[in-house]
């Protein structure tokens, strides 16, 4: 028998496990590696080409989306199914639009994930439950949100409605630093970093910077781990 042959990517242990544990007892599935950072999965991506990788959507370093862009862009052959814990329809297009073969909720039964492993194994696509040809995907995403595939267009990145500048000031927010500490980072004014936190705020339709971090971790655009801030970290003056 053809096993299909498998990455698991998480970066919680237990989960991971659980994930690997259950798929382990697919006798036409056979798990090559597993890890729990984004680099680290890429790198094992180009190594062993597994048929099918299960990426969760945030990521230290990469995360899931950018992961499955750079795959598409290389041009290499495994297919990969994001896996979130917020499952949404917003997310699924952001997937579909940078090259995943399926997308699916975290809190899914083991034999549906089976499932969907198998399909996409078979070349198709497993989005919001529905099985598609490719054809019948780029319907569902033009029908699902109109003008998405125009908005998708940060090259390496999943789609997100902010500028350069906005997102890194949303990662120094993420990390929980005030806007005068930001300033200080940034070599900026308090009330240019103040500007572009109110600009976010807009753009996601939210009330505060808790609400945004929330908003974009959800959609897997930033991180709890941001190697670029943690190096940064160190004593500011006037804090």
């Amino acid at each position: 028998m053809n096993q299909i042959t498998l990455l698991i990517v998480d970066d919680h242990p237990l989960f991971r496990q659980g994930v690997v544990d259950a798929l382990s007892l697919e006798t036409d599935m056979r798990i090559v590696a597993q890890s729990a950072s984004g680099d680290e999965a890429l790198e094992l991506i180009r190594a062993k080409k597994p048929q099918v990788a299960l990426l969760d959507v945030n990521l230290p370093q990469m995360n899931g989306q950018q992961i499955t862009h750079q795959i598409s862009q290389e041009k290499i052959s495994t297919r990969v199914i994001l896996m979130t814990g917020y499952d949404d329809v917003e997310q699924m297009i952001h997937a579909a639009l940078a090259g995943a073969y399926g997308f699916c909720s975290k809190n899914i039964e083991p034999r549906n994930l089976a499932r969907i492993i198998r399909e996409v194994a078979d070349g198709k696509y497993v989005f919001a439950g529905n099985v598609f040809t490719r054809r019948e995907l780029e319907l569902w995403v033009d029908e699902s949100m109109e003008g998405a595939r125009r908005s998708y267009s940060e090259p390496g990145a999943p789609y997100h409605p902010l500028s350069s500048r906005e997102m890194e000031v949303l990662s120094y927010v993420v990390q929980g630093m005030s806007n005068k500490e930001i300033a200080i980072f940034l070599g900026i004014s308090h009330q240019t970093v103040k500007n572009h936190v109110t600009s976010v705020l807009r753009k996601f339709g939210v009330e505060d910077r808790t609400q945004a971090v929330v908003y974009a971790l959800k959609r897997g655009w930033v991180t709890l781990s941001n190697p670029k801030v943690r190096h940064r970290s160190v004593e500011c003056p006037n804090r």
